[in-house]
């Protein structure tokens, strides 16, 4: 009997659970691991962070699902990998766990540390967490009371920049909801070199469709944006050239901020030799094995992709649900050939979609594949796209709650976009 653990139960970790338990059925044992007890479905932080949504609409108790389809679950951190001898070392002194083959989908740590004054426990919000995104529904809920500027956006190293994008909108949204918009000028700071490179160096018309909007909803923007630190109401920011030389020199005025941070590994992965790169990204191949751990595989935004393009300031790659999916399913099929005495031999496929909420409106990317030259690379926009993501939130949630082996991304999106296949 091979005993699997899955580090981490977030959009790779659940479904991969699922998908692997229902692969290699019950004469193995699948166990997840994860420092919160609770599952949160990460893409509806921006709506919680203004009312649009509270924590019982996004999350839920993880134990008893996965215990309806026989699979272990242990609430803990993992303090340490000993991973030249298949072990998990618990904080809290809990008894170690060993593995045959460990699926690291732990997601990233977020670096606040690397920009003097930022994260909420200094200056700025987040919206990376359940936790983060009802922390700045407050911080909103006092601006509310006193009109004052908004600044959002992506510090630099950050590898996630759709969700400044959507709260930049929703937050639009909702104070014209409230028909207060006037009174709040709305900013958006982001190391990307220009507006809708998005980490992927533009999708389709994203750039000229981005401005576009931005200036329709009169929201400003600074880009090539070297966050250097914050202080309380004031950002400090260096706007970078095309060369990487120093352009203007901003101090950004504040009565709410939210920047998203920069991306690292979580430190019990970081810290295993030879596991990761510099920054504690897991390290795979085609397979998405670890060349020097061959029973380690990873997924998610915890792997290591190279940047797209180098970028004044620097940026990561972003790893989008569907492309997290296809990698998840990579890893299932080669864990059971291994199992089975076979190589591993499938590769996942390195596209992306992604649905973007504007509030009241949306617009949907495709890049096949993500990295350029690209087969394919279109955008479209409209109400309907959001009225698409409202809608598989609840179908996620359902499909996680249910304990479903399919794939999720492939059975929704593609038939939303009308594709039939990606290739």
């Amino acid at each position: 009997m091979a005993h699997v653990v899955i580090l981490g139960a977030g959009t790779g970790g659940m479904p991969c659970a699922y998908e692997m338990k229902a692969r290699l059925g019950n004469s193995h044992e699948v166990t997840v691991i994860n420092e919160n007890d609770f599952f949160q479905f990460v893409p509806s932080n921006p709506w919680v962070a203004v009312g649009w949504r509270d924590r019982e609409a996004i999350t839920f108790p993880i134990e008893g699902y996965l215990a309806r389809k026989d699979i272990n679950f242990i609430a803990a951190r993992v303090d340490r990998i000993d991973a030249a001898n298949s072990r998990l070392e618990l904080s809290g002194g809990g008894a170690a766990v060993d593995y045959d083959f460990l699926v690291i989908t732990t997601g990233p740590r977020l670096a606040f540390e690397e920009v003097q004054g930022s994260g909420p426990d200094g200056f700025t919000q987040s919206i990376c967490t359940i936790d983060h995104a009802e922390k700045t529904w407050q911080a909103y809920q006092q601006l509310l009371t006193s009109p004052g500027q908004i600044v959002l956006g992506a510090m630099p190293f950050a590898s996630c920049f759709g969700p400044a994008y959507e709260f930049a909108f929703i937050i639009d949204a909702d104070l014209r909801k409230r028909k207060i918009r006037h009174k709040y000028p709305i900013k958006l700071v982001t190391s990307e070199p220009y507006i809708g490179h998005l980490g992927l160096a533009g999708v389709g018309d994203s750039k000229s469709m981005l401005e576009s909007e931005l200036r329709n909803h009169h929201i400003d923007w600074i880009t090539n944006a070297r966050t250097t630190h914050v202080e309380q109401g004031r950002m400090f920011v260096e706007e970078l050239n095309e060369e990487g030389d120093v352009k203007r020199e901003h101090q950004v005025p504040f009565d709410i901020a939210m920047m998203l941070p920069a991306f690292r590994g979580v430190h019990a992965v970081a810290n295993v030799p030879d596991l990761c790169n510099p920054r504690g990204f897991v390290m795979i191949d085609k397979n998405h094995r670890n060349p020097t751990y061959n029973n380690i595989y990873s997924a998610g935004v915890c792997v290591a992709i190279p940047p797209v393009e180098p970028t004044p300031v620097p940026t990561g790659t972003p790893k989008t649900g569907y492309m997290i999916e296809s990698m998840v399913s990579s890893i299932i099929h080669n864990i059971d050939n291994e199992i089975n005495g076979r190589e591993p031999d499938q590769e996942a496929t390195w596209n992306a979609i992604c649905l973007t909420d504007m509030g009241d409106s949306g617009a949907a990317f495709v890049a096949l594949p993500q990295i350029p030259p690209r087969n394919v690379a279109w955008m479209k926009k409209g109400k309907w796209v959001h009225l698409a993501k409202i809608a598989f939130e609840k179908y996620f949630i359902r499909k996680m709650k249910k304990g479903t082996s399919e794939p999720i991304y492939e059975k929704y999106i593609l038939k939303l976009l009308g594709i039939e296949k990606l290739t």
